[in-house]
């Protein structure tokens, strides 16, 4: 399961948990049987996909569209040939989240007060370019703008819904629906990420290959280990915030 490209382990796992609860409803088991028995199936099947936010997404998959399926059709002791209407919020979740970003970070938004003390350890000149990438909904834009009031911020998201919100959550903000892989880092004074474990090499890898001299990379929560840190800072809810300078430094053995 691990070697397979995500997100097919979830759809696997989903519909295995699904295929395993109709089946046991043909047989005569009552719902909250089926249903727990199919829950604990999705459970063990996420236990091998990948990180543990994943594995919480994946578990909980299967028992939130059977409790969203009981609630719209009264399945407690009803009919189960209507399934498929839980492919109506996965859907939306899909148009929302598309299946492009879900190999980079959930939507896990920036604490309003997360960087500060940023400025003081990587001071910038006003007018500096700040780009937020993977910007979902503005959260990590605004806490860059406290930190830097008098910084150009821009921001990029892969989601067009998340991109139009954001972009009318901060109007201020030079906000493009985009890919922030395919993105021009090079003109940017600062790139900060709020992204995920599996994400930071490719991170890294584009900050040594584009980031100019004295531009910084930024990364909430999660180290690039390639790269030496200039420094590091604690956020007031205890998480790291990783702060690196180009020329970007390779950790050497």
């Amino acid at each position: 399961m691990r070697a397979l490209p995500w997100p097919l382990p979830a759809l696997l796992v989903w519909v295995g948990s699904w295929a395993l609860f109709l089946g046991l409803r043909s047989l005569g088991l009552a719902f909250w049987l089926a249903a727990t028995l199919a829950s604990g199936a999705g459970a063990c099947g996420a236990l091998v996909v990948g990180s543990r936010w994943r594995r919480i997404f994946v578990a909980l998959g299967f028992p939130l569209s059977a409790a969203l399926s009981a609630t719209l059709l009264g399945w407690s002791g009803g009919p189960t040939g209507l399934a498929w209407i839980w492919l109506v919020p996965l859907l939306v979740l899909l148009l929302v989240y598309p299946l492009n970003a879900w190999r980079d970070a959930p939507l896990f938004p920036t604490p309003l007060n997360a960087l500060q003390g940023l400025a003081q350890a990587a001071p910038l000149a006003p007018g500096a370019r700040i780009l937020d990438a993977g910007c979902g909904l503005g959260h990590g834009l605004n806490a860059l703008r406290l930190a830097y009031p008098h910084g150009e911020c821009y921001g990029i998201e892969w989601s067009w819904p998340l991109r139009l919100i954001c972009g009318l959550r901060c109007p201020w903000a030079r906000v493009r629906q985009g890919d922030i892989w395919q993105a021009d880092w090079s003109g940017y004074d600062m790139v900060y990420l709020f992204q995920r474990p599996e994400s930071m090499p490719r991170a890294a890898a584009q900050g040594l290959r584009e980031l100019s001299p004295g531009a910084w990379l930024v990364s909430l929560e999660f180290e690039a280990v390639e790269l030496q840190p200039n420094a590091l800072l604690q956020t007031p809810d205890g998480r790291p915030l990783w702060l690196y300078q180009a020329p970007l430094r390779r950790v050497t053995a």
